[in-house]
């Protein structure tokens, strides 16, 4: 194992990592901006650099500031997290070539998997069901009416380099086809450098499931269960939990069998999610895409399979063999994740501040990731996120009742934040039945 390591993220996630880290013996080393610089995760890591001001594309996306922080701190592995760096290829591979170890995917398998057209495709040579859709961008406003012609409406337009919910849109008929091409196409752009679009079928009620893979140093790639992530606002997520309670034992095994098959097909290693969308009516699941990095929701995984999914990351990027044995994973119980994030719960609008009060549940299953503590701010520039709420039981029902009881603890007060909003779900009669979709947020609104 290294003896050092760089965490090139912020908040909850890289307070996470530090932990592990320091748990392991590693020195743990933070990057931070000027914004950022009083947060948990900079005070409680062995060594911490200021790489730039407040915004992100200065400070945690400034590939220069970053390896020059691995470099002045003697860091001899980085580890990216989730969102800014970590999905993006050229930095992996200035990274190694910079002689430093990367915690995560090779930059093949991240490129491969980084263009939903290309993964799409790749996934269905590699016998990974996929729904209908273009197997090349739409070229112009013709090309994409002409494929929904051919897919059948609803369809729905989505950025090519997309990820985490962002540049999607639904058509129902042509007309709104026109009007949803011409703004995906211009916010793909504007966000992502990239402007090109897919069509692809929409299904109007359908799960969002996706499965933890981990690619072990050996070259085997194994499967850590699903997870049930169809609470969403705005195509993003804010509630998982694992098992799926959707997912019946063979279900599950076509899941599982076909995560492993995609992450075979590009050589994967480290830490990974393939995201699939379930039509419930028929059982049937098709690939969505593949994020090459560690997940928010990874602790649900961690509880039901009893592995420190970011310990198994480092012993895979130090060329180690995992902590448990790859033939006898089985769930256990039952783990729900709840996304506290800084945001009004009616419209789910961002709505900073500073914290004057923040009191943590605790208790038999419950686990908090947070990324501030009272005194701290949270500012504008980032993800609302700030922290997520793990509760665990023997069955989904204590689970339930653990959540109740956790959310009722704990206390923010400054920035508006979202627990009104699971005190309610986890008293909504279709969540508690399990028999949901992603749509069940709109409904309750």
């Amino acid at each position: 194992m290294f003896e050092s390591l760089l965490v090139a993220n912020r908040g909850e996630i890289a307070r996470r990592i530090v932990r592990t880290a320091k748990k392991l013996g590693i020195r743990a080393i933070a990057v931070h901006s000027e914004a950022d610089a009083g947060l948990p995760f900079v005070t409680e890591a062995d060594e911490a650099v200021c790489v730039g001001p407040a915004n992100p594309a200065l400070s945690y996306r400034n590939v220069e500031a970053i390896l020059a922080a691995g470099r002045d701190t003697g860091a001899q592995a980085i580890h990216p997290g989730y969102g800014f760096l970590s999905e993006n290829a050229d930095f992996a591979r200035t990274v190694e070539a910079s002689g430093l170890i990367w915690v995560g995917p090779g930059a093949d398998a991240i490129s491969a998997m980084g263009d939903k057209i290309n993964a799409r495709n790749l996934m269905a040579a590699a016998g990974v069901p996929v729904a209908p859709g273009t197997t090349e961008p739409a070229a112009d406003l013709d090309a994409a009416v002409a494929a929904a012609a051919e897919i059948g409406y609803p369809v729905m337009v989505k950025a090519a380099a997309g990820g985490g919910g962002m540049g999607m849109g639904v058509a129902t008929d042509e007309a709104g086809l026109r009007t949803e091409y011409d703004k995906v196409r211009s916010f793909a752009e504007r966000m992502f450098g990239d402007g090109s679009v897919l069509i692809e079928r929409y299904f109007p009620r359908v799960r969002h499931v996706e499965v933890q893979i981990l690619g072990l140093a050996d070259g085997r790639v194994v499967a850590l269960g699903e997870r049930e992530c169809s609470v969403q606002r705005r195509n993003q997520k804010l509630v998982e939990e694992s098992p799926s309670p959707a997912v019946s034992p063979e279900l599950r095994a076509r899941f599982l069998a076909a995560a492993v098959r995609a992450g075979e097909a590009v050589n994967y290693r480290n830490a990974g999610t393939v995201e699939c969308l379930l039509d419930p009516t028929t059982d049937e699941f098709f690939f969505l895409e593949m994020n090459t990095r560690l997940q928010v929701e990874h602790p649900v995984t961690e509880y039901v399979y009893g592995v420190d999914l970011v310990e198994e990351q480092l012993r895979v990027a130090a060329g180690l063999a995992p902590t448990f044995d790859p033939d006898a994973l089985a769930p256990r119980g039952h783990a729900i994740e709840l996304r506290v994030n800084a945001e009004d719960p009616k419209r789910f609008l961002p709505g900073p501040g500073a914290i004057t009060t923040w009191n943590e549940p605790s208790g038999s299953g419950v686990r908090v990731d947070s990324g501030y503590v009272a005194g701290n701010t949270v500012t504008p520039f980032y993800d609302s996120l700030m922290a997520k709420l793990i509760v665990s039981g023997a069955t989904r029902d204590e689970a339930v009742e653990r959540a109740r009881a956790a959310v009722a603890q704990f206390e923010i007060a400054g920035p508006k934040n979202n627990l009104p909003f699971f005190a309610e779900l986890l008293e909504n009669p279709e969540f508690l039945s399990g028999d949901y979709d992603t749509g069940i947020v709109s409904r309750m609104r």
